[in-house]
């Protein structure tokens, strides 16, 4: 049985290895494309693409929840094949998109299919103890590293060759990811452990009220919000913050991220193992955010690009803390709501980036553009800062609150 359950984690990994490569592909055009399309410079490119991130937030805030439901009656494993290829054929989409507003819709098609965060978190809860759940969490955050280890120094690459290739590149290896899910991935939910599909659970508002049942995973979620939140000070401005502040080109863009990756998958592949055991699942969080705050305070006054890869040790460490998160809410969901839950913390994820990507690219373009009262172009890493130490206060009063369950 143990050795079932490692392969089928194993499968997961792999699988959101591959799909995050080919999301990675994308991410060092992405600035180069919206400006060529908007003939509008860097700084301002930001707030165009910042509306695209919202786009295709807004669509899975509303289709994660139904996906978790989903998952939760017809399995795992049908679900996640749907996904992985319908993210195939949005980057064909994007990469014959003529225009930004093409660009819209294809962001659009990707936030309805895009659940496999969602199934595949629910599929570790499945074949995780409460004892191995944080470290397996950890080994999808490790597959999102390495995935942005590989995928943005490849699409950086890519890129020298047109900025539409990278596109055709992530579209391939959906499609061999779909390929290996069909034959390889095994299904992970018993049949006793599936409830009914019901919408009116399966939906951003009616799946979040049954978090009422359990009012400190209502607050551990405010917490999960603001940590989200304040994450979007680099996954939304990152490359145009790079672009803009140091002149970065495709090719730097894509070794930056490919670091980011390679110390993300260091600490939640690796040191998480060694670290969540001695601290706990309540000490992780509070020394994770800390060292996100650190981080981010520290990005804001970067002068040189070789402080922003020294920079990213502290910020990286701070990838503790959401798996303990997870770990934390996960514990106090019963076996036949899993998916439920998994569906309900995606929406979240997809509710900060709704807001976080015009928060934090509109604040990055006030302080840049001309007649601005300050010219800071690090002022959204402050803002990050701020929402880390907020989220941070939030766990504490509610890890301490006694767990509570209503019927």
């Amino acid at each position: 049985m143990v050795s079932k359950k490692d392969a089928a984690i194993g499968f997961i990994f792999i699988t959101i290895l591959v799909d995050m490569i080919g999301f990675g592909i994308i991410i060092p055009v992405m600035p180069d494309l919206i400006s060529s399309l908007k003939h509008v410079p860097i700084n301002t490119a930001a707030t165009y693409g910042s509306w695209l991130m919202s786009a295709y937030a807004a669509t899975q805030f509303i289709f994660a929840p139904i996906i978790g439901g989903l998952s939760d009656h017809y399995g795992r494993r049908k679900i996640l094949l749907l996904s992985l290829l319908g993210f195939s054929i949005d980057y064909i989409f994007l990469a014959l998109a003529p225009s930004y507003g093409w660009l819209f819709v294809g962001r659009i098609i990707a936030g309805i299919t895009g659940a496999s965060f969602t199934t595949a978190s629910a599929y570790i809860a499945d074949v995780s103890t409460p004892e191995t759940r944080a470290k397996n969490y950890g080994m999808i955050g490790a597959a999102f590293g390495m995935g942005f280890i590989i995928g943005p120094v490849i699409g950086g690459f890519l890129g020298k060759f047109g900025l539409r290739v990278p596109f055709y590149g992530a579209a391939i290896l959906c499609a061999i990811n779909w390929l290996y899910g069909f034959f390889v991935l095994p299904e992970s939910l018993a049949p006793e452990n599936r409830r009914p599909f019901d919408i009116l659970r399966s939906n951003p508002v009616g799946s979040v009220k049954q978090i009422k049942k359990y009012p400190s995973i209502a607050w551990l979620l405010v917490s999960v919000f603001l940590l989200y939140m304040a994450s979007h000070a680099v996954q939304s401005h990152w490359s145009y913050f790079g672009k803009y502040r140091f002149q970065w080109s495709e090719t730097m863009i894509g070794i930056s991220l490919g670091v980011v990756g390679a110390l993300v998958a260091i600490v939640q592949g690796g040191l998480i193992r060694v670290i969540n055991p001695k601290l706990g699942n309540e000490k992780s969080v509070y020394v994770g955010l800390l060292m996100y705050s650190i981080g981010l305070i520290l990005f804001a006054f970067a002068a040189k690009t070789w402080m922003m890869f020294v920079f990213l040790i502290p910020y990286c460490l701070g990838g503790i803390a959401g798996p303990a998160l997870q770990s934390l809410m996960s514990s106090r969901v019963p076996a036949n709501a899993q998916g439920e839950l998994q569906g309900i913390f995606t929406s979240m994820m997809s509710l900060t980036a709704i807001f976080g990507p015009p928060l934090m690219n509109n604040l990055f373009f006030y302080f840049t553009k001309d007649g601005a009262p300050v010219h800071f172009p690090g002022a959204a890493f402050l803002m990050g800062a701020v929402f880390m130490l907020a989220s941070t206060v939030v766990a504490y009063f509610t890890v301490h609150k006694p767990v509570v369950s209503t019927t």
